[in-house]
């Protein structure tokens, strides 16, 4: 597979549960994961353990519909960029989202060792409060 190949895989399957087995199947051991300053889960994590802990599993558990839609990739030798928008609707307040945001992925020898998020958290952090 191409590095734009695994990252589509992450995002493009039928449903969470498979994107989820993708990118652990090609998740180095040791990938720092960042979510943008000001964004609710905000911080570096590092291994996939830590990752699902602190960012996927809350947003399973306070988000309901919580997506990434991707409308476009721009790929180079080992960086994979996804542009798209994020939806949702906050659980405690019933309110629902839309954010733009980009996702840089960094892969090498067809792992993915880091991704980094650039996110307009104030879209996200409103339908919280």
């Amino acid at each position: 597979m191409t590095n734009l190949e695994i990252i589509r895989s992450t995002y493009e399957g039928k449903t969470s549960e498979e994107n989820g087995a993708n990118l652990e199947k090609f998740v180095a051991s040791d990938i720092r994961w960042t979510e943008a300053k000001g964004f609710p889960y905000a911080g570096t994590y590092v291994g996939i353990k830590d990752i699902t802990k602190n960012v996927f599993s809350r947003l399973g558990s306070e988000w309901d519909a919580y997506k990434f839609t991707p409308e476009e990739y721009v790929a180079t030798d080992n960086t994979v960029v996804a542009i798209g928008t994020y939806s949702g609707v906050y659980k405690q307040t019933n309110k629902a989202f839309s954010a733009r945001v980009t996702h840089i992925w960094k892969l090498k020898n067809s792992k993915i060792v880091s991704f980094e998020q650039i996110v307009d958290s104030k879209t996200v952090v409103d339908a919280m409060i």
